[in-house]
């Protein structure tokens, strides 16, 4: 007998199924022993059916409370997951946008043979040009008669316009076409000269922009002039020397323009005048303007999110609540039938004790 509750016991602690047909089962035995008499065992001791009958209500309480225990704990384990899974979905969407609104920095170089020729724009004042010849691996000839006109083979066009940022000022440019061939090192040799007497400062100044074609091809020269001083910086070279400019391109796309401009190293070489004191009142000025090297730097800005990524992991997290929620809704209903039961049979063995009385 002893033997035969404690397996109905264990049945209905594993297998919530089979409630309905232990509790008949139990009601069959104890109905068979409803007739019987309470017998005492010698020695003051009590029978195995009361022991079986004050012993099995405990240990299936006993069971029930520890199981409702680890219940509680995985609820409290999942609630916790769940906390993790919600800042998981946060930290997610705040990385995605500010890797949209903050795009990195891509460098690149693109190695060519020829460049287009670039655009040189010199606002001359009171100097004179008086040289302009294409050489090629840095052979450039000795000056012949420094300080006066020669013949050059540039081409050359003067564009008078109103500058942007002095709309009453007229602005006279003389724009060369610059050097192209960078592998064999073309350069373009420039010899200017201007009176300084009235001057306290000798200088002529240049800019430099993306192509000399974009000139000839344009409808309106002045204001392409007048766009081109607004959007690239001037330089100057300085009067008695030769300066040497090394120019190399920086295309920049960002995310709905292109800008293009001109990085340069540029080297001072002291003109030794020999010239005779009469005629060195005319400051000479020595230009010379060269590609740098072959590789043009391309400058791109690149969007490092990657919204299948974010996608992706919004789903495992959104999976994860679902099923936290699905396990918190079957625990708890497990629970409210624990609990019908636990009364439910409390209320069966109170019944059975009347009985007995």
């Amino acid at each position: 007998m002893v033997k035969k509750e404690k397996s109905q016991s264990y049945r209905e602690f594993n297998d919530d199924e089979d409630e309905d047909q232990e509790d008949n089962a139990q009601t069959a035995d104890l109905s068979d022993n409803e007739g019987d008499e309470e017998q005492e065992v010698p020695n003051g001791s009590i029978s195995q059916e009361d022991y079986v009958r004050e012993s099995s209500p405990s240990l299936r309480f006993s069971k029930t409370c520890l199981k409702n225990f680890f219940t509680v704990v995985l609820i409290f384990i999942y609630l916790v997951l769940t906390a993790v899974a919600g800042f998981l979905v946060y930290q997610t969407i705040s990385d995605f946008l500010d890797k949209v609104n903050h795009p990195v920095m891509s460098v690149t170089y693109k190695e060519v043979d020829l460049f287009s020729p670039a655009g040189i724009a010199l606002y001359l004042g009171g100097a004179q040009l008086l040289n302009c010849r294409h050489h090629f691996h840095h052979d450039i000839p000795p000056l012949v008669d420094p300080g006066k006109p020669q013949e050059g083979d540039c081409m050359i066009q003067q564009v008078t316009y109103y500058g942007p940022f002095t709309n009453q000022t007229e602005t006279q440019a003389l724009v060369v076409r610059g050097p192209a061939d960078v592998r064999n090192k073309e350069l373009i040799f420039m010899q200017f000269s201007r009176n300084t007497t009235q001057e306290d400062f000798s200088g002529i100044t240049y800019m430099l922009f993306a192509k000399f074609s974009d000139l000839i091809e344009s409808e309106n020269q002045s204001n392409f002039m007048r766009e081109c001083e607004r959007n690239y910086s001037k330089w100057t070279f300085s009067g008695g020397f030769r300066t040497w400019v090394k120019m190399s391109l920086v295309r920049t796309s960002g995310k709905s323009a292109e800008a293009v401009e001109f990085r340069q190293e540029s080297t001072l070489v002291k003109f030794n005048d020999k010239r005779p004191a009469s005629e060195q009142s005319d400051e000479l000025f020595f230009a010379v303007f060269e590609w740098r090297d072959p590789f043009m730097q391309e400058i791109r800005l690149i969007v490092t999110a990657n919204p299948w990524n974010s996608v992706a992991i919004l789903c495992g997290v959104f999976m994860a609540f679902f099923k936290a929620a699905d396990f918190a809704k079957l625990s708890i209903k497990w629970i409210i039938k624990m609990r019908k039961r636990h009364q439910k049979n409390k209320t069966r063995e109170l019944n059975q004790i009347s009985g007995l009385q």
